[in-house]
């Protein structure tokens, strides 16, 4: 089984910009309609809200109706988080909350990206 999440977006290339930057790699496959980057046990996908819509409408509302509402979390833990937030706050993404000590032993720092879906980046506590 191979495991591909996929965050709906109102412009394609813009975050495709924002994520090649963000995950410090080019995108796998990049055709109108999807972008695909390679993390390694799984993908992520970014399609337009508008291709996805012709799938899911009208059984589903659009999903320009919940434009910037947090609709997902990208979790990424990593073994230093510290490049990745500077990435993050290079490319003006808006802090959430700054990285600090959770009690799932994780230190993590939130940031959302312009479509508002949650950016976590995480590396663990050590005992």
């Amino acid at each position: 089984m191979q495991v591909e999440f996929i965050l709906y977006v109102a412009d394609q290339q813009r975050s495709r910009d924002l994520y090649a930057f963000l995950l410090d790699r080019p995108p796998v496959l990049d055709v109108p309609g999807m972008t695909e980057f390679d993390l390694g046990s799984c993908k992520l996908g970014l399609m337009p809200e508008d291709s996805i819509a012709r799938i899911i409408t009208p059984a589903l509302p659009h999903p320009t109706n919940a434009s910037g509402v947090p609709r997902c979390e990208l979790y990424l833990l990593l073994d230093d988080m510290t490049s990745y937030i500077a990435r993050a706050e290079a490319s003006s993404l808006r802090i959430v909350d700054p990285a600090r000590d959770r009690d799932w032993r994780h230190r993590v720092a939130y940031f959302s990206d312009p479509d508002g879906h949650v950016i976590a980046f995480a590396q663990p506590i050590p005992a």
